[in-house]
């Protein structure tokens, strides 16, 4: 990938979101090198050139939108943030950033649970428990849960926003016109009455 990963930015860009255009569409299968070639502006040989094979830029996309995700993540240090709820929302900051910056994203993680081709089924089962185990230990970790009214598992929390933002995730691909930033609003607004129904009074 090294030949891929020293291009100018802007021209890696253009590849990565053929990439991700082209397989969110068609699916592993179905999605020809020849597509993304084609919505890159490049020749089908420099696709072959920069990843090898198909697959192989498969699982670069994936990981690419994810690290992009975590880099930042732990560059803003996040996880220093004690609050349950600002910690969610600080890091629904960084997520919004990178699927701006690459808009097919969403669709293209989405169709990743729907994948059924034997070539890539079991490996995208395990690269996203490996998603769910940093993003579970992520928001976890080092919270100050005494803020929590007696009772509440923060746990369940975690994956009730888990299914809102699921839920999100499933009818992105048919409804490409869903405004991110609308969407975004209304999540934060759940944070805010989940914080004001589940925090001790004197936390709020």
């Amino acid at each position: 990938m090294e030949k891929f990963t020293n291009l100018p930015d802007d021209k890696k860009n253009v590849i990565i979101n053929a990439g991700l255009t082209a397989f969110s569409k068609s699916g592993y299968k179905k999605c020809s090198v020849s597509d993304i070639a084609s919505l890159a502006g490049i020749a089908k040989s420099m696709i072959f050139h920069y990843f090898g094979t198909k697959k192989n830029m498969y699982f670069y996309l994936l990981e690419f939108i994810r690290n992009e995700i975590v880099d930042d993540i732990l560059q803003k240090k996040i996880n220093d943030e004690s609050d349950f709820f600002e910690r969610i929302r600080l890091a629904t900051e960084v997520k919004v950033t990178v699927l701006k910056k690459y808009p097919c994203a969403i669709s293209f993680i989405m169709s990743l649970y729907f994948e059924t081709d034997k070539e890539v089924v079991d490996e995208i089962k395990i690269r996203l428990a490996q998603g769910v185990n940093f993003s579970t230990s992520f928001a976890l970790k080092d919270i100050d849960s005494k803020k929590f009214k007696p009772g509440i598992d923060s746990n369940l929390v975690l994956t009730m926003l888990h299914r809102y933002s699921e839920g999100f995730l499933g009818k992105a691909p048919y409804q490409p016109d869903l405004n991110i930033d609308e969407i975004t609003a209304e999540f934060y607004q759940c944070l805010n009455m989940l914080r004001d129904n589940l925090y001790k009074e004197e936390y709020l």
